[in-house]
């Protein structure tokens, strides 16, 4: 499994009565395909798998299958999985069901343990499906270097996703897992709005990111990773002082705004993707406004400024033309 491009974490559908809603989220799936992502990480935590049960977060997965299987797309499609072990096992079996080629394992349960036992977790969903694993460095899941290195030792495990943000760590991260002899292995950034920090990862040997931003704004989010790739430095800071860096402090103005204000994005270009579920809130009218204000300067950033188009080849690569 190869990733190349914009990571796309989609958000959840519900409808009227809190169900989810799979048609949706074919739908929200589908009008992004043409934007390019490089991996699509359906039922994670953009996609509120905090709230799902694991029949739920497979009928999420699936719907994400369906949507690249009927574009005739190669984009590999990735489910969650996480929380208690339980849980979990049943999520990675309801994900390898729906058709996914390989899961984001986020963090257990919030307990403490020993790095041992984080690794015994992994590879507890490892041996529970055939499918590939991205293990998730965030909360009460942090792995040392030599953890990620052993668990490296699996070609089941594939990648590494940061979502603590110490560089430093990461870096001995990257470094460890290439001593350990993987060619193969991936790294990318997973912090909250990742355009804010992937200068700094690229650095380090991260070149991959999540954005939560495509899934509410794809011409904006692949205005930056272009510039980004291309290395544009004053398109790419353009975007970032008067889109991103915006962003970013609406989102810490509440808890939980990095999930509800992207599926508010959603709505806001026309998509009718429900709420969120509690505990999260949905975003207050006031907030909404600035939402509006930021995706219009999102907008008129795009228009001003020419984006190179992409296409992906048969196997998912990115080619910019």
């Amino acid at each position: 499994m190869k990733f190349d491009g914009i990571l796309f974490f989609p958000v959840t559908p519900f409808d009227a009565h809190g169900r989810i809603d799979a048609g949706l989220a074919r739908e929200h799936v589908a009008s992004r395909l043409p934007h390019q992502p490089g991996g699509i990480f359906a039922a994670c935590g953009t996609g509120e798998y905090h709230s799902l049960t694991a029949q739920e977060a497979g009928a999420v997965v699936r719907a994400s299958v369906e949507a690249v299987r009927d574009a005739g797309s190669a984009i590999p499609v990735l489910g969650g999985t996480g929380g208690p072990l339980g849980h979990a096992l049943e999520a990675a079996r309801a994900a390898e069901e729906a058709g996914a080629q390989g899961l984001l394992v986020l963090p257990p349960y919030l307990v403490n343990s020993p790095v041992d036992g984080l690794v015994r977790y992994v590879e507890a969903i490892a041996a529970a499906t055939d499918l590939e694993l991205v293990i998730y460095h965030r909360a009460n899941a942090k792995f040392t270097p030599a953890a990620v290195a052993h668990l490296a030792a699996n070609p089941q495990v594939v990648g590494f996703k940061d979502g603590a943000g110490d560089v430093a760590v990461t870096q001995e991260v990257v470094l460890a897992v290439e001593a350990s002899g993987r060619t193969d292995f991936q790294f990318f950034n997973g912090l909250l709005t990742a355009e804010l920090s992937q200068a700094a990862y690229r650095g380090i040997g991260v070149p991959l990111y999540s954005s939560a931003a495509f899934a509410m704004a794809p011409e904006v989010a692949n205005a930056y990773y272009h510039a980004y790739a291309d290395g544009d430095e004053p398109r790419r800071r353009e975007l970032l002082d008067r889109f991103f860096r915006p962003l970013v402090a609406l989102r810490d103005a509440v808890p939980g705004y990095g999930v509800s204000l992207i599926k508010a994005g959603v709505r806001l270009g026309g998509l009718e993707v429900g709420g969120v579920r509690p505990p999260l809130m949905d975003p207050l009218p006031e907030h909404l406004a600035e939402l509006e204000r930021i995706l219009a300067a999102g907008g008129e950033l795009v228009a001003s400024g020419a984006v190179r188009p992409a296409e992906n080849t048969a196997d998912g690569a990115l080619i910019r033309s």
